[in-house]
């Protein structure tokens, strides 16, 4: 099945050989561009270099890609997942990556260790009340920075040659121009993204566990299904 993906403007991954793996080809399309913030990168890594955090947690693989190389700092570093731990580790950056895929993994992940500690936290600027509001109740300091914003591309999504669409996040869902079509098998990467298909009034045929390759298994466990029909 040949599938469309909803990624950044020009922030396209490795898609195609993932798909592949799982028996689907695969092309982006993009209701949302990044715009970085210079200068709240430029704060994030002084503060960084000069040992203010215990510990970095990097939400998504954008500001993993754009922070790395320029990070010599010695604080404890988490990926939200395996994309955000490749981008650290191509620049020798020593990870741990969390067992999920969510931000609401990362205080149960550090446990009791995160108490007192200083938490630095480079990510888009989309509010994230509950990770923050988790880690200030487990006792953690939180240093969040801006480090890009998202917006609409305003940009129709190309479905046409489609079987099934894929949402990777809420924002891409909200803030997306496409038209449902008869046959079109609509995914959400996870239950967050579901969520808010739902209250658009959009309801997913499959949900995966918050990854790509989650979202393909279920895809192709929902196929297995129907054949057996």
């Amino acid at each position: 099945m040949k599938i469309a993906v909803t990624r950044l403007k020009g922030k396209e991954k490795s898609d195609a050989s993932r798909c592949s793996e799982y028996g689907h080809s695969c092309y982006s399309v993009h209701p949302l561009r990044s715009e970085i913030h210079e200068d709240e990168i430029a704060r994030f890594i002084e503060e960084a270099e000069s040992g203010t955090f215990d510990c970095i947690f990097f939400t998504s693989a954008l500001p993993a890609k754009i922070i790395a190389p320029r990070l010599t700092s010695r604080s404890r570093v988490i990926a939200i997942g395996p994309q955000t731990a490749k981008e650290l580790q191509e620049h020798d950056i020593t990870c741990e990556t969390l067992p999920g895929f969510y931000s609401r993994d990362f205080v149960p992940y550090l446990g009791d260790w995160i108490k007192g500690k200083h938490i630095g936290i480079p990510r888009a600027d989309v509010p994230n009340p509950k990770l923050l509001g988790a880690i200030t109740a487990a006792e953690g300091i939180v240093h969040e920075f801006r480090c890009y914003g998202l917006e609409p591309t305003g940009e129709p999504l190309d479905l046409g040659q489609a079987g099934a669409a894929l949402f990777t996040s809420a924002m891409s869902y909200t803030k997306a121009r496409w038209t449902p079509r008869s046959g079109l098998l609509v995914m959400a990467i996870g239950d967050i993204t579901a969520a808010a298909m739902r209250a658009g009034g959009t309801v997913p045929t499959v949900v995966g566990d918050g990854s790509l390759e989650g979202s393909l298994k279920a895809l192709n466990d929902y196929l297995a299904r129907l054949g057996g029909h």
